[in-house]
């Protein structure tokens, strides 16, 4: 599996292409698209073709938006949705920074959902990426899914309150059917408080559904794939039926680590931290040999990433291997280093280097 491999089922996930990215498709950061014959141009500003075949055959297709503030579950829906993990997913809020998209496929329909960075306040040239992405993919879906935490609304209403609202505005703006998904149910200890908190929501805005779900546990989901179906258009299928993502391996391989950053350091350090995958080799014996560079913007969290006597970046590498393998199904050598970057996340070459700005 070369590191531009498209990310498939396990039934067929050695399949794919060798050597680095195919064009269409850059790493760790891309968001332009995967230059596959325009027939994904919706979340790239251009308009998808319907062959008669498939509008006679009642097949339906689309992408789907899931879009919120950061820490509400949009991750975790993507992959319960998916069926597999194609987005990392912590309990520490801005950990997406990029569109992911997760594919589908029925025997009459699929689904392209798109996982997008948490709406919040942006305070760095990354954050406000991240809220633009997450923004425009509003316009450019045919379904948007607005995730909400249901304990926290309860427990903080004023503030997620506004929050909310101001992501409505935006919803509002972009005039695409929009379901409100009530995430977290199963953490909600009263039931009772969860009508008037929903008919507070749906008060702002004329949602095309509400539907309270569990991510986590899955709880829902049938209900709200049903409901999906319905509101998708008629179209072709644009990608093959046993393609999960349209990433590639090597950009999931970066996230991957990024994610065991995220799980092992304070609440801090992991905003400042991105994962650069410099290079991929396929070994006659089947391993894969990568060699990646953790980016830190600041000089004093270089050795809080090394540790003592390199204790900890040999923890993250040691886990982030396991992780790694465990999606290629195959042996990895991880060799990680560290690089200080100072205040990367506010400079723009820097950022076009790690792939967060077009």
């Amino acid at each position: 599996m070369g590191d531009g491999a498209k990310v498939r089922g396990r039934a067929g996930r050695a399949r794919g292409t060798r050597g680095r990215d195919r064009p269409g498709q850059r790493a760790p950061g891309d968001t332009s698209g995967r230059g596959r014959s325009g027939r994904d141009r919706r979340l790239r500003g251009g308009e998808r073709a319907v062959t008669s075949e498939a509008t006679e055959s009642g097949h339906r297709t689309g992408f789907v938006g899931i879009v919120g503030r950061p820490n509400v579950g949009k991750s975790t829906l993507l992959n319960k949705l998916v069926g597999e993990q194609v987005a990392i997913a912590t309990p520490k809020p801005q950990t997406t920074r990029d569109r992911i998209r997760g594919i589908r496929t029925w025997d009459d329909w699929q689904a392209v959902f798109v996982d997008t960075p948490g709406i919040h306040e942006p305070r760095t040239r990354l954050n406000r990426y991240m809220v633009d992405l997450a923004v425009g993919t509003l316009a450019e879906v045919d379904l948007a899914y607005l995730l909400v935490d249901a304990p926290a609304l309860i427990e903080r209403q004023a503030k997620n309150d506004a929050e909310n609202e101001r992501i409505i505005g935006y919803v509002a703006e972009a005039k695409t059917p929009t379901f409100l998904l009530v995430n977290k149910i199963d953490m909600v200890k009263d039931k009772g408080l969860l009508l008037p908190m929903i008919e507070r929501l749906a008060g702002l805005h004329a949602f095309a559904e509400v539907v309270p779900i569990s991510a986590r546990r899955g709880e829902g989901l049938e209900a709200l794939l049903q409901l999906t179906r319905e509101r998708l258009p008629e179209g072709p299928a644009m990608f093959d039926a046993d393609e999960l993502t349209d990433r590639p391996v090597r950009f999931l391989a970066a996230e991957l680590v990024r994610e065991q950053l995220i799980m092992q350091l304070g609440q801090e350090l992991p905003y400042h931290a991105a994962v650069r995958v410099d290079a991929w080799e396929e070994r006659p014996n089947g391993t894969v040999a990568l060699y990646a560079t953790i980016v830190v913007g600041r000089k004093s969290h270089k050795p809080i990433v090394v540790g003592r006597a390199g204790a900890k970046i040999k923890a993250i590498g040691q886990s982030s291997r396991l992780r790694i393998e465990r999606f290629l199904e195959r042996s990895v050598y991880l060799d990680l280093r560290v690089k200080v970057d100072e205040g990367w996340i506010d400079k723009p070459d820097a950022l076009r280097e790690l792939g967060y700005e077009e």
